[in-house]
């Protein structure tokens, strides 16, 4: 799904916008976004029935425990609570209530300075976590490689740098699209090569609010 097609929506709180990429529920539901905080903005305190996690794009993102810049990326499980705020503004890709509830893994790790393995496929990986079935990654991929994405369990990817091709489509900076369970798409990354976030074997196990 191309985010760039997206219109920023309010939120109820004042000073903080979304792009909807998916949602089941209101306003407590299983989301994935892009969450757009103005400067000076901040959410109450509220506690993740769900679990949370996130990516920083732009800017800071912040809370009582600390400031989190852009290349950041957090894990906040079930039950985690906090007050988070942007001093100087931020935009975030954000997912909710996609935890396996016994995953009581807590992580803050800069993307861009974790150590990443190299492949002779031309891909270089760094993996971010790993509970049961569910893997998550940075990769970086060169200019021209195809590889196809898929699992039992679904899979789903976000492009933060450079663009892929799927299904005739081009995705660039921001995009993101899921691939369901049992299925499988070939991607191919563009010119100046892709960065990406991949997440997969999770979407069997994802629960619905309420």
């Amino acid at each position: 799904m191309s985010s760039a097609k997206s219109q920023w929506i309010a939120s109820p709180i004042p000073g903080v916008e979304r792009k909807i990429l998916d949602r089941v529920g209101d306003e407590v539901a299983r989301a994935t976004s892009l969450v757009r905080y103005a400067p000076g903005s901040s959410f109450s305190e509220h506690t993740h029935s769900g679990g949370e996690e996130f990516i920083v794009l732009e800017g800071v993102f912040q809370d009582e425990h600390g400031d989190y810049p852009a290349g950041t990326y957090v894990r906040n499980p079930i039950g985690t609570r906090h007050v988070p705020r942007s001093d100087r503004g931020c935009v975030i890709f954000v997912k909710l209530w996609q935890f396996d509830p016994a995953d009581r893994v807590q992580i803050y790790c800069d993307l861009y300075s974790h150590h990443m393995e190299q492949s002779d496929r031309g891909i270089d990986r760094a993996q971010l976590h790993q509970f049961g079935d569910e893997v998550v990654s940075f990769e970086r991929w060169q200019s021209g490689l195809s590889y196809l994405i898929g699992d039992p369990c679904g899979a789903e990817v976000f492009v933060l740098e450079g663009s892929i091709a799927v299904d005739g489509c081009e995705l660039g900076r921001w995009d993101w699209f899921r691939v369901p369970p049992g299925d499988s798409v070939e991607a191919k990354a563009g010119l100046d090569g892709a960065a990406l976030w991949l997440k997969s074997g999770h979407l069997c196990s994802t629960t619905i609010p309420g």
